[in-house]
């Protein structure tokens, strides 16, 4: 196990800045704009894009305890947080959303998570979105033997995973006038339009229905910032029906944008904002000379699913 002393996260070598990536795309160049794509999924091979952001400061601030976190059953953050136990020698154990899982063979997010040495713990899926309260948070530390655990909320948004992610805005100051960024708990956007300059904005892209995220991102900057900063917005068409739904369509336009530009493209987060973006452009939402930069968080996991469930 790590102790505060020997915990350092330079030693896992992070691609940082990560790369800026141009992209020749008729769709954009025919309008008059341009296409770039910051590749945060360059990061590091095993905690990719906005998991390196957000885990970092979360990881140190551990100070070498137990790190419990939550999420689905194909939860990426899951999967970035074994990893980074694996690494750096810490303790972490997953809380699962679905407790009729824990009888079921583990599917291969979590069975990565189960071989880098993460402990998973399955909750009906009523103690799930209760795990904020003080008394069910509690309840489930106690149950896992981790009652002094650092505790990562799900999708590892909170206070400190914002102020890490105010680094990937101030990597694309004065590059882009529009940041296109695929939205799940909002916690790097809320980072990244803080780290923006002056006339640059971000354009969220929420991969789950149900218009809230709005109000979450606010608090989320409340919590790091002390109020609204940064010039975004979000746009709640391109979510597919909902979480992690990859529909025939979708999965067609990634497959054609990989042979277009031999980008592997993730499906769940990262197709919904490319193909957002392409569609806006072919509705005139950005005028001639715009440069508009999509955020690449993650790449391909084998056996990405098409109809589960977050």
């Amino acid at each position: 196990m790590s102790s505060p002393d020997d915990l350092d996260l330079a030693a896992l070598h992070p691609q940082l800045p990560s790369p800026l990536q141009e992209i020749d795309d008729d769709r954009f160049a025919h309008r008059g704009l341009r296409l770039l794509l910051k590749r945060d999924d360059l990061i590091h091979p095993e905690l990719i894009g906005n998991k390196w952001r957000k885990l970092a400061p979360n990881l140190a601030a551990a100070g070498g305890r137990t790190v419990v976190t939550f999420g689905g059953a194909y939860s990426n953050h899951l999967r970035a947080t074994a990893a980074a136990g694996r690494l750096l020698g810490l303790p972490t154990v997953g809380v699962v959303r679905g407790q009729e899982l824990a009888d079921r063979p583990l599917n291969p997010s979590l069975a990565r998570c189960a071989a880098d040495g993460m402990r998973l713990h399955f909750v009906d899926r009523s103690t799930y979105r209760r795990k904020t309260e003080a008394d069910v948070l509690a309840r489930v530390l106690r149950t896992v033997g981790a009652q002094d655990a650092y505790v990562v909320p799900e999708g590892g948004s909170n206070a400190e995973a914002v102020r890490g992610c105010r680094a990937l805005g101030e990597e694309l100051r004065g590059r882009a006038d529009v940041v296109g960024l695929a939205c799940g708990t909002g916690g790097t956007l809320a980072g990244l339009a803080a780290g923006l300059a002056p006339g640059q904005r971000v354009l969220g892209v929420p991969v789950l229905k149900g218009g809230f995220l709005s109000a979450d991102i606010e608090a989320l900057q409340e919590r790091a910032f002390g109020g609204r900063c940064g010039a975004w917005a979000l746009d709640d068409r391109f979510h597919f029906g909902g979480y992690a739904r990859v529909p025939g369509e979708l999965d067609a336009f990634a497959e054609d944008f990989e042979e277009r530009h031999a980008v592997p493209v993730e499906r769940v987060y990262v197709a919904k904002l490319l193909y957002g973006l392409v569609a806006l452009a072919a509705e005139g939402a950005f005028a001639r000379g715009t440069t508009v930069a999509a955020v690449v968080t993650g790449r391909p996991f084998p056996q990405e699913p098409s109809t589960v469930s977050r």
